[in-house]
């Protein structure tokens, strides 16, 4: 039987993401690097995804798109704000019975709070785009510095007896602190408990307090981070959920979008 898909293109800063549904569900999700050319990195992800899942090009009958490129995908058939496909997307990615009131994005380059009502509908939202501190992007540079891996600064950070106090809240100046800690022989497990402290509290005081009702969902490739996880929940006293598919929430949202509109 062909059954119809319907993808979603999340064109971020620094990775340009697609996932495709079928029925309501994920059934596959990829991610590359945007590089110079957008439209061909977007095509190479739907392709690859057909492939992969056996289907024909055709069944993928809407495509969605969200993101800092949403605009110039050829191959989309609209777009949508990357806020309202965060939104739908965890509707497919929060956990079972379980109702989100606030999202924290983790981005390559911005960090988002969205606020949502009881029908997931975005209520408000913060975001913070003016510096990279906070950012995937950061912990990408701060792991150069420690001459370790983005995969292992969470896993390293979790070993640490005495976190660091990283108190600049510009990258730049965040750089500079980490350096002079590493010069001083810091442990670096601590250098990266105490980077994660200070992006927890840094995107917390975003937060309106007003809007901190209900349950927390993290997503954006930053939710992989586990030590920024930890850190959430140790700053927030209380839970700290991840979604399934973290780093394609708004992706899933798109094509979720995309089933609605065809």
């Amino acid at each position: 039987m062909n059954r119809n898909y319907y993808a979603g293109l999340d064109g971020g800063s620094t990775y340009t993401k697609a996932a495709l549904i079928c029925q309501n569900q994920v059934v596959d999700a990829m991610v590359t690097n945007t590089g110079i050319d957008n439209n061909a990195a977007a095509s190479a992800l739907i392709e690859k995804m057909c492939v992969r899942r056996g289907i024909n090009r055709a069944q993928v009958r809407y495509t969605m798109a969200t993101g800092y490129s949403r605009k110039v995908f050829d191959i989309a058939d609209d777009d949508i704000s990357e806020i309202t496909a965060h939104a739908y997307g965890v509707r497919l990615t929060a956990p079972p019975d379980y109702r989100p009131g606030m999202i924290i994005d983790i981005g390559g380059q911005d960090s988002k709070i969205i606020y949502l009502d009881s029908h997931y509908a975005v209520k408000n939202f913060t975001m913070n785009d003016k510096c990279a501190a906070g950012t995937g992007k950061f912990m990408e540079v701060i792991a150069q510095i420690l001459e370790t891996t983005i995969d292992q600064v969470g896993p390293l950070s979790l070993e640490s007896k005495a976190p660091c106090d990283i108190n600049s809240t510009c990258v730049v100046f965040a750089q500079s602190e980490v350096v002079s800690l590493v010069a001083r022989k810091y442990d670096r497990r601590d250098i990266l408990a105490g980077m994660h402290l200070s992006m927890a509290k840094r995107i917390i005081k975003m937060m309106k307090k007003a809007e901190k009702g209900g349950d927390i969902l993290m997503t954006g490739g930053g939710a992989l981070n586990i030590g920024v996880h930890k850190a959430f929940e140790e700053e927030m006293m209380r839970d700290v959920y991840v979604a399934r598919y973290p780093q394609f929430n708004g992706a899933i949202g798109a094509a979720l979008i995309a089933s609605e509109r065809a």
